[in-house]
């Protein structure tokens, strides 16, 4: 794959994606500018790439694959935990528009850096990358949508209450995606997806 339109309709045939919305964002958005060495050939394919620190940028399909999962709406104000280098907060930024907010949080300062100045190339008004706290999320807000980057150990149960009724966690736990929904009495509605690897869940 040599462009971000072969990326795309890779990721469309394999069904990772699917959405209007979705589709139209990795249009927009070009992974290019989030990598740590853009002149390199394997920009567009389809695996991790390394953006230092023991990070990376995930797999497309992957990230087309959680974002199916979180089914961001415009004017959703939404939590991006692990921004890394600010490619699913783009992501998020382009589906939320002017009517939605995205918050990124990234742990190491380096890449809360790195990710601002990819964020930047695209003058978004609706979207910040911050350094993240001592304790996971941001305690006291709540959020339509909150997408986790990074692999935690157990499901974090804080984060349950930093998502508004109706909202969607999507986060991956060992080696399984969960996708959480908060129903109107407050219970946990999820659905696992197993098979995948992910760096590991710092806080």
């Amino acid at each position: 794959m040599y462009s971000n339109s072969d990326l795309i309709q890779h990721l469309i045939d394999r069904g990772a994606l699917k959405s209007k919305i979705i589709i139209e964002a990795f249009k927009k958005i070009d992974r290019i500018d989030f990598v740590s060495a853009p002149a390199g050939s394997d920009v567009y394919e389809d695996h991790p790439l390394s953006i230092g620190f023991q990070q990376t940028i995930s797999q497309p399909t992957t990230v087309a694959m959680m974002l199916e999962m979180l089914s961001p709406e415009k004017g959703d104000r939404i939590l991006d935990i692990g921004s890394g280098s600010g490619w699913t907060t783009a992501l998020l930024s382009y589906i939320a528009g002017e009517a939605g907010y995205v918050i990124g949080l990234e742990r190491i300062d380096l890449l809360v850096a790195f990710g601002k100045e990819n964020l930047n190339k695209y003058n978004f008004q609706n979207a910040e990358i911050i350094p993240a706290g001592k304790a996971l999320g941001l305690p006291g807000e709540t959020f339509d949508r909150i997408l986790v980057s990074a692999s935690s150990e157990e499901f974090p149960s804080e984060l349950a209450s930093q998502l508004e009724t109706g909202g969607k966690l999507v986060i991956p736990v060992l080696d399984s995606i969960y996708e959480i929904t908060k129903k109107e009495n407050g219970a946990l509605d999820g659905t696992r997806y197993y098979g995948f690897s992910f760096v590991p869940l710092i806080f």
